[in-house]
Parts: C-alpha cells; sequence; structure tokens
C-alpha cells in the first residue's frame, strides 16, 4: 500500500496542503528548502497564491506602504479598554475570516467556496518572522510543550548534568525544572537584580560542563529583555545549548534566531501572533537535529512509507519500510495539530509582516514609555527595567487583584492582575487614550 500523506481534498472543497513532500500539490514548495531559496521565492509573483505579495484590506486595515498606528480598524469594536494582549492578543478581523472560512468547508455548507488550508505557508511565515530556514521549524501544540520536547531530545532528566534556569523564566517552567533536579540533575537558578537577568550572574552560573541554559527571551513577569546573542555566545564557550521561550518576543519586537546563535526556540500563536490557543512553533537548529535523541515517532514525521502487509503490497521482511524527514517536522512532529489557528495564522503572520515588527515595537514604545514616567508618580512601583523595550510594564504592588479589580472592572479596563503584580500590555490597536483611561482607573496608589 503506498503512503498517500494526509488528506489533501475531498468532496467538500476543503484542501489541506499536506506537510508531506513525497506527495506534492500543484503549487506545493518544498519544506526543506534554504532560507535563500524562500526568500527568493516569497518575492516571486507565483507566490501570491501563498498570501504574502496580497494586501486586500478585506478587514478594514490601513493599506500603502506607510502603515498608520493605532491600527483600529483591523479589529472588531472592544467593549472594553484591552491593555492585555500579553494575556492574550484579540483576534485581527481577518484572521476570524480565515477561520470562518475554514470552518465554512469543514461544515459541507454547500454554499462555501473552496478553501484551502496552507499548512506550508503558515510554517514558512513564520520562519521568515524570526529568521529561521523553514526545514528547522515544526509546529507543536504550546510553548511548554515545545520546551519539554528539547528536554526528551536531549535525554534530560535519564542523562544527569547541569541545568541553568532564570526566574524571570515563564513561570510554568519553574516546576518542570525543579522535577529535573528532583531526578538528578543538578540545576542552577539565576534571580534577577533590579528587574534583570545580568550577564555576569549567568557567566558565573554556566560551567563547563553545563547541558542546557534555559529561559525566556522576553519575561512574561515584566517584560525584560534577555541579549540572546550573548547568552548563546556564553552557553556556548562552556559547551552548553540555549533554549529560548519565545512566546513574548515573536510578533512585538524583531527576532533573527540565525544571528542570535540559539539552539532550541518555542512559542505559542494566541499572543503577538494573534493566532489562537492549540497550536505554536518550535525552532531546532538545523545542524543539531541529526545529533538529537529520537524520541518521537509520529505520523505528520515519516517522508517515506510503504506498507508489506495488506493486499497488493509488494512483499517485505517487515511490516512497513520507512523513513522520518530530514528536517525539524521529521524529528518533533506527532499526528495531526489544530486547523483553525493554522488558518487564522496565514492571515495574522501576513498581517505583522506588513506592519512591520519594528515598526509595531516603535508604536508600543511611545505607550509603555508614558506608563513608566506616570505610574511611579502616582506611588506604583515599576518591575520593568526603564530601558526595556518590549510592549510590557509590570508593577509590584500587594493584594493588586483584590485592589484593583473591582475599579478597572468598573472603568472597563483590561489588564492581568496578580496577588502581588500587575502588567499591561499594549498592541498595535492601543493609543494614548487607552493609556489615559488606564491611568485614570488606576488613580494614585
Amino acid at each position: 500500500m503506498q503512503w498517500t500523506g494526509p488528506c489533501h481534498g475531498n468532496s467538500m472543497g476543503l484542501v489541506h496542503t499536506p506537510l508531506l513532500p513525497f506527495q506534492p500539490m500543484s503549487g506545493d514548495l518544498p519544506m526543506d528548502m534554504t532560507r535563500r531559496e524562500w526568500l527568493t521565492v516569497a518575492g516571486s509573483p507565483p507566490f501570491a497564491g501563498y498570501g504574502l505579495a496580497s494586501a486586500t484590506p478585506t478587514d478594514g486595515r490601513n493599506t500603502g506602504q506607510s502603515k498608520r498606528f493605532p491600527d483600529k480598524a483591523a479589529f472588531a469594536p472592544m467593549g472594553v479598554t484591552y491593555l492585555d494582549s500579553g494575556a492574550q492578543h484579540p483576534l485581527p478581523l481577518g484572521a476570524k475570516a480565515a477561520a470562518a472560512a475554514y470552518l465554512a468547508s469543514r461544515s459541507l455548507d454547500v454554499a462555501a467556496p473552496k478553501f484551502e488550508l496552507d499548512s506550508q505557508g503558515a510554517l514558512m511565515r513564520f520562519a521568515h518572522l524570526v529568521n529561521a530556514d523553514p526545514d528547522e521549524v515544526t509546529f507543536v501544540q504550546s510553548t511548554t510543550t515545545g520546551e519539554q520536547m528539547v528536554l526528551r531530545a536531549l535525554g534530560i532528566p535519564e542523562s544527569g548534568g547541569h541545568i541553568v534556569s532564570e526566574t524571570l523564566h515563564f513561570f510554568g517552567s519553574l516546576p518542570l525544572y525543579e522535577e529535573t533536579g528532583r531526578q538528578g540533575m543538578q540545576v542552577s537558578w539565576v534571580h534577577p537584580r533590579d528587574g534583570r537577568i545580568e550577564l555576569e550572574d549567568l557567566r558565573r552560573a554556566i560551567v563547563p560542563g553545563t547541558k542546557l541554559v534555559a529561559l525566556s527571551l522576553v519575561s512574561t513577569i515584566n517584560g525584560f529583555q534577555h541579549d540572546l546573542k550573548a547568552v548563546c555566545e556564553i552557553a556556548h564557550a562552556a559547551g552548553a545549548l540555549v533554549f529560548a521561550d519565545i512566546i513574548h518576543a515573536a510578533g512585538c519586537v524583531p527576532i533573527d534566531l540565525h544571528d542570535s546563535g540559539v539552539d532550541f526556540a518555542a512559542t505559542a500563536s494566541y499572543k503577538w501572533l494573534m493566532g489562537d490557543f492549540g497550536l505554536g512553533f518550535l525552532y531546532v537548529r538545523k545542524d543539531l537535529q541529526a545529533k538529537l535523541k529520537r524520541s518521537f515517532y509520529g505520523y505528520f514525521g515519516i517522508g517515506r512509507f510503504q506498507s508489506h502487509v495488506y493486499p497488493l503490497d509488494p512483499p517485505g521482511e517487515k511490516t512497513a519500510d520507512y523513513a522520518f524527514r530530514d528536517n525539524a517536522t521529521g524529528a518533533f512532529a506527532l499526528g495531526t495539530h489544530a486547523h483553525v489557528p493554522i488558518a487564522m495564522l496565514n492571515h495574522s503572520l501576513e498581517y505583522i509582516h506588513a506592519l512591520g515588527v519594528a515598526n509595531i515595537q516603535a508604536h508600543a514604545q511611545t505607550l509603555v514609555s508614558r506608563l513608566k514616567d506616570e505610574l511611579p508618580k502616582l506611588g506604583y512601583t515599576l518591575l520593568t527595567p526603564k530601558e526595556s523595550q518590549t510592549p510590557l510594564v509590570a508593577c509590584v504592588m500587594p493584594n493588586a487583584t483584590a485592589t484593583l479589580g473591582p475599579k478597572l472592572n468598573a472603568a472597563k479596563v483590561k489588564i492581568t492582575t496578580s496577588s502581588n503584580r500587575f502588567r499591561i500590555s499594549v498592541s498595535v490597536f492601543n493609543d494614548m487614550t487607552d493609556i489615559d483611561r488606564l491611568l485614570a482607573a488606576l488613580g494614585r496608589t
């Protein structure tokens, strides 16, 4: 029985662009192309079918070479002053429309137009966004899934050794490394000073024999951003590899994974990538892929398959002959992944590309700079370093949820509050009026 790959066509008009290069559809692009080849193709007219060359303003967004901020027209009217995109980003109208088009096809709607789920396009757009090669990225369920896959590929914890992490890393990962310590790893924690993880403190913690350095490029706690290239230089000099959680970086601050030298990175799509829950990306540096322990044997990772056990199959000594693809998908892909976020991402990633991440960052800085100036005047203690160039601003405040919750709700202002801090995160649709409303709602501490 000859392998045909995932379903890529049926009577309801839904077309699933396959991830498997041995069963190409017309117009498919090979997933093992180099970044130079990808950039060449992306800039050519035939690639317009993948959406990168189009700028149809179906969602009301600004058109033309110069993008204007705030871009409120790209989003539905909001019933609140939303300053919480770091928790989950509102969907652009175009992403919502893409999801609806996919679901209409999935529901066998006779009136629905043919819809192509462009899985390859989403991987390629993400790779381009973070300066990676398409064969270095694959889909994962979440950032945490990607991080744990990296540990398994490195034989952690059973292999033993030393891990360095830092306490501005995602708080959900703190138990992960504590547990590896209980299972035989030596784990060193680097703590912040004045809201920053200092390079010198990392340098002292990373010693010969360190296996992995795990961090968040931008901290969910306070928006601090590492100099990832400098961290990687320190780690590599000691023989260590580096994993970066980039969920609070991809889409809102410029990232160059190749230039940084980072070995692994992971993100989900529901924050600054303007996608949804249940889908993210894992990056694995190309020259490392063949050196990792294979711990995953997934259907979507198979690149060649011939069975020998079904009617009319050719004879063979084994149940099947097969080979896994020579890329990140071959090493880490499992079974099916969420399709609705892929439909959304093919709009949202194009939208982010069109705006320009550097422009998104610059717009955010006009807003967060004012917050950093005004919040201390109101008596709040900044947890975010003044020089931070990320869209997050956090403050220390005892009983923040209980104290601020009622007045923020009354003012219809949405931010993140927790027991002892609050965090504001701005995006492309926010403006200074939103900041004024927040500051008025907060009042003096």
